[in-house]
């Protein structure tokens, strides 16, 4: 047991692999499952692109372990802005993460409108902005950008929660 732990110590990267083979995996599966009617039982049907990208993920962990079993490493972060010395800024990413489960929280009874409006404008706070009102205006412009680019371009109806009826 020690010599295995002797021997994988530094290979982190090991657990890139593993989990680049479990969503390989599932989504092979996820592919097999799917229900086609007859109608869509071509050759190329809707099964077809999930088995590839799941295929390519697990040849991707595959050469990944690969390489690291022979002593490949990814490289350490060489940006200019970059200070490797310095711990994570708790006071950015927690006010950030919390902006995330908000919006997690509030999306189905506020809509997206409102929480993508509350989602940019916390985030901008977190990220260290001051100036509200602007970035109050700049939240509900990119919300109300979204839930209509989504809409009218894509098709897709995000939730509009308290402003059904509204939108």
């Amino acid at each position: 047991m020690k010599q295995l732990a002797a021997r994988l110590k530094g290979r982190s990267e090991l657990g890139l692999a593993a989990l680049l083979g479990a969503v390989g995996v599932t989504v092979i599966l996820d592919a097999l499952s799917l229900t086609v009617p007859y109608s869509q039982a071509d050759p190329v049907g809707p099964k077809t692109v999930p088995i590839i990208v799941g295929s390519l993920l697990l040849v991707c962990a595959v050469l990944l372990a690969i390489n690291v079993m022979r002593g490949g490493r990814g490289e350490a972060e060489g940006g200019e802005d970059v200070d490797l010395s310095h711990p994570s800024d708790w006071r950015t990413v927690l006010p950030l993460m919390g902006a995330f489960v908000l919006n997690i929280l509030l999306i189905d009874t506020v809509g997206w409108v409102i929480s993508g409006a509350l989602l940019f404008w916390g985030s901008a706070w977190a990220l260290g902005s001051r100036r509200y009102i602007r970035d109050a205006v700049i939240a509900i412009v990119l919300a109300l950008g979204t839930f209509y680019g989504f809409y009218l371009g894509l098709g897709i109806s995000l939730p509009a929660g308290l402003l059904q009826g509204v939108l």
